[in-house]
Order: structure tokens, then C-alpha cells, then sequence
């Protein structure tokens, strides 16, 4: 129990906001996930429909998995731009039993978080962004998540984190990222820090663009996310 309790992430953090980030740029980043995630539910909508009959036709239980991730929303404080840390509800198409143990997980998680696990060990280094996750989109229309950004985090992983591992949520977490495209889950931790910093660093709509167009192929090549 006290290790659960070690492993819990309950509090509020801020984290300043890159010197290079462009109000333009988090305007027109903000229509663009808008606009493509609404097309998109639009029309994908017979699948998430076909999707949701199949899973309430094969087992008892809620069609949506609700889980809370980790993440963070921009703040204005006077002159200071902020990103405040927080949870909310992340949305996946429930894609196994009720109540399932999730401790293997949490176990795996921490151990990667630690260095004692490599990525592969659990998903076989391969990009698992799949229909479970259309959901997202909604996440994404509430202003939640981004299309693009860092990968969104339970909140058992971010009680592992070092205070230098804040600097990850300076941005919103996205469905697909620099990390997802390029370090395809073979990465440790601390590389995949890096990698989401770089993207902080560097974010630009014609980044978010590249990554978008990244996607696709490493989805049907089937090559490294969670």
C-alpha cells in the first residue's frame, strides 16, 4: 500500500513557457486541430460506430475506457505565460475486460521510468496508435489534447518523474509526436525526454504538419507508440 501511495499524482505544478513559443502559432495550431479533428470524426463515424456495437456486443462494460493522463494547459499570469500541470479524463475504445488488473503495467512503467526496462519489452517496439484510439479526438475538440505534441502520461508515470522532467508538459500532449514518428517506442526514457523537449523547442505548424504526414506510414508499417 505505501509503495501505491508513492506512485500516486495528486498535486499542481507549473511549468514556464518556452521563450520561443508564438501566440500565432498556438492560435493557428489550435483551428487546425479544430478543423482536422472534426473532419475526421466526421468521417471516421461509421467506424467508431462499428466499433462501439462490437465491443458492447462481445463483453459487459462501457464502450469508452476512461483513464487519467497527465498533461497541461497554457496560462497567462500578468506578462509570464505558464503551462499548468493537470489531469483529465483520457478517451480510449475499452479494448479489454472490465476491471482489468492494470499492476503489470504499472510495474513495466516504473521500471522504464528508472532505466531498468528497455521500450520493446512490453510493446515489441512497435507503433501501437490503432482505432482504439479515435477517442482522442474528442479529447482533442475539448482542448485537452493536441493532434501533435508529447505523449500524454498516466499519472502513475509522472509520480516517477525528476522536477527536470517537468519541462515535457510545456506544450499540449497529442496523439501522435516527435517521439511517436522517430523514436518508434525503441527509446529510453530519458531519450524520449529529449526528444520531447526537442519538439518544445522547435514546434512550428509546418513541424506539426511533418509529423502528421509521419504518421500514417509508421501506423500501416506498423513501427514503434503507445
Amino acid at each position: 500500500m505505501a509503495e501505491q501511495q508513492t506512485w500516486q499524482w495528486s498535486s499542481r505544478t507549473a511549468v514556464l513557457a518556452h521563450e520561443s513559443e508564438n501566440i500565432f502559432y498556438a492560435v493557428l495550431k489550435r483551428c487546425m486541430d479544430i478543423c482536422l479533428a472534426t473532419a475526421l470524426i466526421i468521417i471516421l463515424l461509421p467506424i467508431l460506430l462499428l466499433i462501439a456495437l462490437l465491443i458492447k456486443l462481445d463483453s459487459r462494460g462501457p464502450v469508452i475506457f476512461t483513464q487519467e493522463r497527465v498533461g497541461a494547459k497554457r496560462q497567462r499570469f500578468g506578462r509570464q505565460c505558464v503551462w499548468v500541470v493537470q489531469n483529465f479524463p483520457f478517451y480510449k475504445f475499452r479494448s479489454m475486460v472490465r476491471d482489468a488488473d492494470s499492476s503489470l503495467h504499472e510495474a513495466y512503467i516504473k521500471d522504464f521510468v528508472e532505466g531498468r526496462a528497455h521500450p520493446s519489452a512490453e510493446s515489441g517496439g512497435k507503433y501501437k496508435l490503432s482505432l482504439d484510439e479515435l477517442p482522442q479526438l474528442f479529447n482533442v475538440l475539448k482542448g485537452d489534447m493536441s493532434l501533435v505534441g508529447p505523449r500524454p502520461v498516466p499519472t502513475y508515470e509522472v509520480a516517477g518523474y525528476s522536477p527536470r522532467h517537468h519541462d515535457r508538459f510545456a506544450a499540449l500532449p497529442g496523439i501522435t509526436g516527435w517521439w511517436q514518428v522517430k523514436g518508434r517506442c525503441q527509446v529510453s526514457f530519458e531519450e524520449m525526454i529529449r526528444m520531447d523537449l526537442d519538439y518544445i523547442h522547435n514546434a512550428s505548424l509546418w513541424l506539426d504538419l511533418k509529423i502528421l504526414f509521419l504518421t500514417l506510414p509508421a501506423v500501416l508499417s506498423r513501427r514503434g507508440a503507445e
